[in-house]
């Protein structure tokens, strides 16, 4: 299979009308400053305490969607910027989006393998009370229901499992929610947050930058897109399963999965991409949603999130002197997580693959 690629001519980056300069993004960054601004005075508003709340957590959604847009643009437009000042700024701004990301994270993995466990357990009262049903429907079970047994045996385990993910994760999530909240109050970001708010009336553009062209720099992230893609092992994502990889997964080794990496690479690439073309394409132009890459970016979403759980699962079957059942039932979660890494890679090549034959 031919790898696929983007259409090189974006009809939003392409030489028609004026070109889009150095205004268009002084014009971009501002917005994004008082977005970050708006998100602090909201999250100030709306309170910190130790659980939070609704309004404190869309707060901090918000603070990272502006940073990650404000870092992006200083990447990718870095000539048209003053380079001292994109260099301090893309480190502090990662740390911030990093730090606010986690309590997230750690929430939503844990709702992930919990209701993974639901789903391969097949029960319905969890984890307590499957526990006690597991039990009763064994002792009552004819020896020859092998399935029965284990479906009862997983059952069991996956309450277990279940319990020990809960704190596991849980216990991260609060420790993720009181690093959010030091680095809110520290110096560093109060330090942060002066230079993005002198960055909401004064852009640091060069002298020239004013009336150059940002679709070079918007296509150079596209090609850099391209070019890790065509990286990737397309063939062997055009399958729903894949079994090698699956082997490959149970690998009892603690570093991050071999595999993975370049899908994150190219899940981060994408997203600068994305960036590019809203900070090139001006207000009117981010308005316009491209669903072929939405498609693409929400697999790779997916794929990050079911190898971040598959990993979290490994982790919790290595916790010393854990029941069998306990150990039986994570493994087969990992299994399960890294089944869904493939199915990921798999929709990923099938929304490129739809990318490249709609612009033919």
């Amino acid at each position: 299979m031919a790898q696929q690629h983007l259409d090189p001519t974006d009809p939003q980056l392409g030489s028609a009308g004026p070109a889009p300069t150095g205004d268009v993004l002084a014009g971009y960054l501002r917005a994004q400053a008082t977005e970050f601004l708006r998100a602090l005075r909201l999250h100030r508003e709306t309170g910190s305490g130790a659980n939070g709340s609704e309004g404190s957590a869309e707060a901090a959604r918000a603070l990272r969607r502006s940073a990650r847009r404000i870092s992006a643009s200083l990447h990718t437009f870095q000539p048209l910027l003053d380079t001292d000042w994109c260099e301090g700024m893309r480190p502090e701004l990662a740390w911030v989006s990093g730090t606010l990301a986690m309590e997230h994270a750690y929430t939503a993995r844990l709702e992930r393998l919990l209701s993974a466990l639901h789903r391969l357990s097949g029960s319905t009262a969890f984890p307590a009370q499957a526990t006690e049903a597991a039990a009763g429907h064994r002792a009552g079970a004819p020896a020859g229901q092998t399935a029965t047994q284990e479906r009862g045996n997983l059952t069991v385990g996956a309450a277990k499992a279940g319990a020990l993910l809960d704190r596991q994760l849980t216990l991260a999530r609060t420790r993720a929610h009181s690093t959010a909240l030091q680095a809110l109050g520290s110096s560093r970001f109060h330090a942060i947050a002066d230079k993005v708010a002198v960055l909401a009336s004064e852009v640091p553009l060069t002298a020239t930058a004013a009336a150059a062209d940002l679709r070079p720099h918007a296509r150079a992230a596209e090609e850099r897109l391209r070019d890790a893609v065509a990286a990737l092992p397309l063939i062997t994502a055009g399958s729903p399963y894949n079994a090698a990889a699956l082997v490959h997964g149970l690998s009892p080794d603690t570093v991050p999965h071999p595999q993975d990496a370049p899908w994150h690479q190219v899940r981060l690439l994408l997203r600068l991409h994305r960036y590019a073309r809203e900070a090139a394409c001006g207000p009117q132009g981010n308005t316009v949603v491209d669903l072929r890459l939405l498609s693409a970016g929400q697999a790779l979403n997916r794929h990050r999130d079911a190898s971040e759980a598959a990993a979290a699962a490994a982790q919790a079957a290595r916790t010393p002197r854990i029941a069998p059942a306990t150990a039986y039932a994570l493994g087969v979660l990992h299994a399960d997580q890294r089944h869904e890494v493939e199915a990921a890679r798999f929709a990923f090549q099938q929304a490129w693959q739809k990318e490249a034959v709609s612009t033919r």
